[in-house]
C-alpha cells in the first residue's frame, strides 16, 4: 500500500517530505488530546508534544515555497483506543497548491480506487453535502439548531444519553447524532465524499463565500467508517488566531488540558500560505477496510492492546 501511494504521488510530481513528530506546540482542537514530554535539557526544560497531525509543520513548508507535498508518518492522539482507534497510527497527509476542494476530492477518489482495486472490486464514489445527508437521515437541518428538535430526534432513535452529553452545544449534538445515526445510513461498499460541513465544526477550513454557515471541508467514509478529513485551507492569519483563541477558551471553560497557540505556524500564515487544499487519511483504517478486518488491531503489528471488535 505504501509503495502504491508513493507511485501515485511521484506520477503527479508531488514532493514527499518529513516534518518533526516532536514539537514545542500542538493543536488547540478541543476534540483531541495529546501526549507531552519534558525535554531534559537546560536551561529551560521545555515541554514538547507528539503531534496529532503533521499539518502545521507541512503548512510552514508550503508558506516557504515547497509546492505540492505529501507525507506518510506516525501521528499520536491520547485517550483514543478501540475498534477504530490506536493512540499511535499511520497517517497520509497531502496538500495541493492551486487546488480547490472539488479538485482535491477527485484526487482522493482516484487514489482510493487505485489502492482498493488490489483487494476488491472498484467501489462507486458518491459526493453529497453534509446538510443533505443529515436531512435525509434524520429530518433535521444541521445548519438550524433547536434543542427541542434534537432532543426529539435522540428520543426517536433511542439515544436518551444525548441530552446530558450534549446539553445546548450545537456542535456536540451534530457529532453525536452523526456518529449514532447518519453514519449507519451510508450505503455499503461506497466511497463517500461528504462536503460542506457546518462552520462550527471546522477550525482550519475557509468559510463558503456564499453561506458563512458552511465551511469548505469534506470527509471521506467507506462503510460508515471515517477515513479522511480535508479542507480548502484557511490562509488568513487573523481569522486563524481568533479561532485558536476561541478553542483555547473552550478548553479552559471545560477543564480540558491547556495548550498554547503555535506561533511558528501563525507566523508562516502571515508570511503567506499559497492557495491550496489538503487532506489527511488514516492508513490503518483504510487497510482495515480493504481487508475486511473487524478491528484496527488486526492490521497493526504492534497495537497498544489487543482490543476486541466490540470495544
Amino acid at each position: 500500500m505504501l509503495a502504491a501511494i508513493r507511485r501515485f504521488f511521484e506520477a503527479r510530481d508531488v514532493l514527499e517530505v518529513e516534518t518533526p513528530l516532536l514539537c514545542p506546540a500542538t493543536g488547540t482542537d478541543p476534540q483531541l488530546d495529546f501526549f507531552s514530554s519534558q525535554f531534559n535539557f537546560p536551561p529551560n526544560r521545555p515541554t514538547l508534544f507528539l503531534q496529532t497531525s503533521p499539518e502545521f509543520a507541512m503548512k510552514r513548508l508550503l508558506a516557504a515555497g515547497s509546492g505540492s507535498i505529501y507525507q506518510v508518518c506516525k501521528a499520536f492522539r491520547n485517550g483514543e483506543a478501540g475498534r477504530y482507534h490506536n493512540p499511535e497510527f499511520t497517517i497520509l497527509e497531502w496538500y495541493r497548491v492551486g487546488y480547490d476542494l472539488r479538485q482535491l476530492m477527485v484526487e482522493v477518489a482516484e487514489l482510493l480506487q487505485q489502492l482498493l482495486q488490489s483487494f476488491s472490486a472498484v467501489l462507486p464514489t458518491k459526493q453529497i453535502s453534509y446538510q443533505q445527508l443529515f436531512l435525509d437521515s434524520t429530518g433535521l437541518d444541521p445548519l438550524i439548531f433547536s434543542v427541542e428538535d434534537y432532543r426529539d430526534c435522540a428520543a426517536a432513535n433511542s439515544l436518551p444519553e444525548a441530552v446530558e452529553l450534549c446539553g445546548d452545544d450545537h456542535a456536540l449534538w451534530l457529532d453525536f447524532i452523526f456518529s449514532h445515526r447518519v453514519q449507519q445510513m451510508m450505503d455499503k461498499d461506497t466511497i463517500y465524499l461528504l462536503h460542506g460541513y457546518p462552520a462550527i465544526q471546522s477550525s482550519l477550513a475557509r468559510l463558503n463565500v456564499d453561506d458563512s454557515r458552511i465551511s469548505e471541508r469534506f470527509e471521506v467514509f467507506i462503510n460508515g467508517v471515517e477515513l479522511g478529513n480535508g479542507f480548502y485551507e484557511l490562509a488568513d492569519p487573523l481569522e486563524q488566531e481568533a479561532r485558536f483563541d476561541k478553542e483555547i477558551a473552550y478548553r479552559l471553560s471545560h477543564g480540558l488540558p491547556a495548550v498554547a497557540k503555535d506561533d511558528a505556524f501563525l507566523q508562516a500564515l502571515k508570511f503567506g500560505l499559497p492557495d491550496c487544499s489538503g487532506v489527511a487519511i488514516g492508513l490503518d483504517r483504510l487497510l482495515m477496510i480493504a481487508l475486511g478486518s473487524a478491528s484496527i488491531s488486526d492490521v497493526l503489528a504492534f497495537p497498544v492492546a489487543p482490543f476486541e471488535a466490540k470495544s
